[in-house]
């Protein structure tokens, strides 16, 4: 064997130190990978406390039959059948799905049942509603549930420090599939990965600063793509042999995925969906729920056992339609207002009417969403408050906070109020609508109940003379902007919360509206605070974008103009003219 001293002479040692820098040790690796998860995208997590689950003895037929599936698969005499490994749940918004799949999860715990968890949220911690940590959570949690697979995914890790930085058929490849086939696992043993609200995958946006001479933009990817992508990755896992678990996928039944799983090509790799409909007897189910609701309201207000009556819990029923979401509402808005009492409060919910007359299911909920929002001393602005909570605008093109967590809701107050006191003014009756954080609470955000609040604010048809465009958002927050920035911070915020609170602010994307934003006179000291500022939170790219729709994107034509002018004051001799494109 050759070595290094092999026919080496006349020489001495005198004192010789070998440094040896050996390879991270697993743990240390699987510790990193911790580090990249969506932590509160998992069924148990603290972010998910107080998710909604089940209520005790409803929905009790669609949790077997998920949970039948997971663990003896279909039963179906045909042996292909078997080996199916993927399923889709789906119905409409406010059925329950979130509910039934957070149940199912809970289940499989108690059962000793191996379930990797992912649940989308588009109201949540950024990690649950962009894929960017979707694959690594999934991996993780396959880890912890299966010991041997940290080896290898910690080589995988090894092998590939940018592997976060890839895609995610890249990231399945790497971190699940490839370590799944280097070790044993038991094929027969039940496991599954659910996924909830891939519906609500935003879209991740790539910044590219190559894109434009003039500024920075970013690639621009619709929500669409991007839950197509995790589809595919999931179908990869679902047919390779080295993948042990079944995957569940609860939905609404949008576009993306309604061809997905009608795809020829692919439809042998699915079993059967189950769709949330009558054949499950939601009406039941909602029963059992109003009346375990209404038994704690007679607790609590100490009312007798004859409210309310089995006519009015009928009727309840009939307006729900068959949707949860409906009857929770109800229920939070009696147990939640500021003003009457238990029986004037469902006394008008009794009374509401639909806006308009035909088949659309959501009429009811219409009805009552515009009924809470109407008992605000200031309906359109609480919708405006409501947008900015969503971050976002109505159309999804503009997202008030990228690349970070929601803000606490004290950041949201100190950002949005105008005068001490406007929460309580704009959101003080929408309890029902939205979780609201104690005024003491510096940590915890705003919470939405559910989403189908945003697909009624979403629509001038349905939700009237409240409904508030980008535009009106737009303004709004310009005029917020410029009010924080005129008094160099947050004038109802006091010192002890001003800083943190402007650590957020500067990393704020604020939509530029090119009629409104002019009229707005910035002096230049306010702009210079507010440049400084970027700079030291190293959010340089947040000026370069301003500029850009300030100076740029408005009015390009403009521009040209003013250039081709200044071309021609710049050669008096010349007799040409210039004549902008």
């Amino acid at each position: 064997m050759t070595g290094l001293f092999t026919d080496a002479h006349d020489f001495s040692v005198n004192e010789l130190t070998v440094k040896i820098n050996p390879a991270p040790p697993a743990g240390d690796l699987l510790h990193d990978l911790a580090s990249r998860i969506a932590a509160g995208a998992l069924h148990d997590s603290d972010e998910r406390c107080d998710a909604p689950k089940c209520h005790p003895e409803t929905r009790v037929a669609v949790q077997a039959e998920i949970y039948s599936w997971i663990v003896h698969g279909d039963r179906d005499p045909d042996p292909a059948q078997k080996t199916v490994k993927m399923k889709w749940v789906t119905g409409p918004g406010g059925t329950g799905k979130t509910a039934i799949m957070g149940s199912v999860a809970d289940t499989c715990k108690q059962d000793g049942v191996p379930a990797v968890t992912f649940f989308f949220s588009s109201y949540a911690s950024l990690g649950r509603r962009r894929k960017t940590l979707f694959i690594p959570t999934l991996a993780y949690q396959l880890a912890q549930h299966l010991p041997q697979l940290k080896d290898p995914v910690a080589q995988a890790l090894r092998d590939n420090p940018l592997l976060f930085k890839k895609n995610l058929r890249v990231q399945m490849e790497a971190l699940i599939l490839t370590p799944l086939r280097q070790v044993e696992v038991d094929p027969k043993a039940p496991g599954v990965v659910l996924i909830d609200g891939l519906d609500e995958c935003e879209a991740e946006q790539y910044f590219d600063s190559h894109v434009s001479s003039r500024a920075p933009e970013s690639i621009e990817r619709t929500k669409d793509e991007d839950q197509l992508e995790i589809l595919q990755v999931l179908r990869e896992a679902a047919v390779d042999p080295a993948f042990p678990f079944r995957i569940v996928i609860a939905s609404r039944p949008e576009r993306v995925f309604r061809e997905f799983f009608k795809n020829e090509s692919y439809t042998s790799s699915f079993a059967p969906p189950l769709i949330l409909d009558e054949k499950y007897n939601p009406e039941a189910d909602i029963s059992l729920f109003l009346q375990s609701k209404f038994d704690e309201i007679r607790r609590r207000y100490d009312l007798p056992l004859s409210w309310p009556s089995p006519g009015i819990l009928a009727t309840l029923l009939d307006q729900s339609s068959g949707q949860f979401i409906y009857a929770a509402t109800v229920i939070r808005y009696i147990a939640t207002a500021r003003h009457g009492n238990p029986h004037t409060l469902l006394d008008q919910v009794l009374k509401l009417t639909p806006a308009t007359s035909g088949t659309n299911p959501f009429s009811r909920l219409d009805a009552f969403y515009t009924h809470i929002l109407q008992s605000s001393s200031n309906p359109v602005l609480s919708v405006k408050w409501l947008w900015m909570i969503n971050g976002n605008l109505p159309t999804g093109r503009w997202v008030l906070f990228p690349g970070f967590d929601t803000p606490p809701a004290a950041f949201v107050n100190h950002f949005l109020q105008a005068n001490t006191g406007d929460p309580e003014y704009v959101l003080g009756d929408l309890h029902s609508l939205i979780d609201v954080p104690p005024s003491d609470d510096l940590e915890s955000p705003y919470r939405p109940y559910h989403k189908t609040l945003y697909d009624f604010l979403r629509s001038e048809d349905r939700c009237g003379p409240m409904y508030v465009d980008d535009v009106g958002c737009a303004e709004f927050l310009c005029s917020r902007f410029f009010e924080i920035c005129t008094h160099k911070g947050s004038p109802t915020c006091g010192p002890p919360y001003q800083q943190e609170f402007l650590d957020t602010f500067f990393d704020l994307q604020i939509p530029y509206t090119s009629l409104f934003f002019p009229r707005l006179k910035f002096a230049p000291s306010t702009v210079d605070w507010w440049a400084s500022g970027c700079v030291n939170r190293q959010s340089r790219s947040t000026i370069a974008k301003m500029f850009y729709r300030v100076h740029l994107e408005p009015n390009m034509q403009t521009l040209a103009e003013f250039h081709f002018a200044s071309l021609q004051e710049s050669r008096p001799e010349s007799t040409e003219s210039y004549v902008a494109p």
